[in-house]
């Protein structure tokens, strides 16, 4: 049986193990994947978990819509060959569906897909599949138009980021030109209104012990971090950020021009946050030599 690099890296994906080593597992085992985990575990190269403690930082966001209201939901697997399986995408696409009519992520799971609740759905699909997977997380959002755009679709309307933007004006493809922007650079925050005190204090702070580094006195330090914090903002809120379309000016200026004012975002990337625990396999042979 032919080899293919996707199988290489989902035993990896599943293992922990190197490139090279999952290869000879899928050679030796004839491209068998779960002899080819015993055959990685009888080496010293892996380790067994149960599904359920396997952490699940691949996946999909998938995006819907209707009217003026539109969803963005995370779905996670263990490894990304998982997420290119039609079947996920299925059961994806109709969470996403579902979770225009709930609030929340706890609504979600009791929300019907097929007759039955979601979280029964990913509960057959687990058994049926053979990864842990997960509903993460959903946002939604509301207002006078809203339009969507997906980064690295795998399918329609899902991919690894998903964006929702809202506004009001007639130029759609400009306020998808935006999304695009937030896909790439992943403001903070529309303004700095909206921009969490909390950040906003840890960035002082940080830049306050920076500039006290310089030995200056107190007076020249404030202005310094003036400074510094007005840079900040502009860089980490949406409407005063760069255009990436154009970035001879912000975006808050290219919208004014276009007649659109934008009113929202929303933006979800697949594992983000996620913390992917990483074993050190050569201690773990090094402890199976040792017996």
């Amino acid at each position: 049986m032919a080899i293919t690099a996707a199988m290489v890296k989902e035993l990896r994906e599943a293992t922990g193990a190197g490139m090279m080593d999952a290869k000879k597992a899928l050679t030796e085992t004839d491209g068998d994947m779960e002899a080819a985990v015993d055959w990685l575990r009888t080496k010293g190269l892996a380790k067994a978990a149960k599904k359920s403690g396997r952490t699940a930082a691949e996946g999909l966001v998938a995006v819907a819509a209707s009217g003026g209201t539109a969803v963005a939901v995370e779905v996670n697997s263990e490894t990304d060959f998982v997420a290119k399986n039609s079947e996920f995408q299925g059961m994806v696409a109709k969470i996403a569906e579902a979770a225009l009519s709930v609030d929340g992520v706890e609504g979600l799971k009791a929300a019907e897909v097929d007759g039955k609740p979601v979280e029964t759905v990913l509960t057959d699909a687990i058994a049926k599949i053979g990864e842990n997977m997960s509903l993460r997380r959903m946002a939604k959002i509301s207002g006078d138009n809203v339009v969507s755009y997906v980064h690295n679709a795998a399918a329609p309307g899902m991919g690894k980021i998903g964006v929702l933007v809202t506004f009001t004006g007639g130029d759609e493809g400009f306020a998808r030109q935006v999304a695009m922007h937030v896909a790439a650079v992943n403001p903070a925050a529309l303004n700095e209104a909206e921009l969490d005190p909390a950040i906003i204090d840890k960035e002082r702070s940080v830049q306050m012990d920076i500039a006290r580094e310089s030995g200056k006195p107190e007076a020249v330090i404030e202005k310094m971090i003036e400074g510094r914090m007005k840079k900040y903002l502009a860089e980490v809120t949406l409407l005063n950020q760069q255009f990436v379309i154009n970035p001879d000016v912000t975006v808050g200026a290219a919208a004014q021009e276009a007649g659109v004012e934008i009113t929202g975002f929303v933006r979800l990337e697949v594992g983000e946050g996620i913390e992917v625990e990483k074993e050190d396999f050569a201690a773990e042979v090094a402890k199976a030599v040792k017996g």
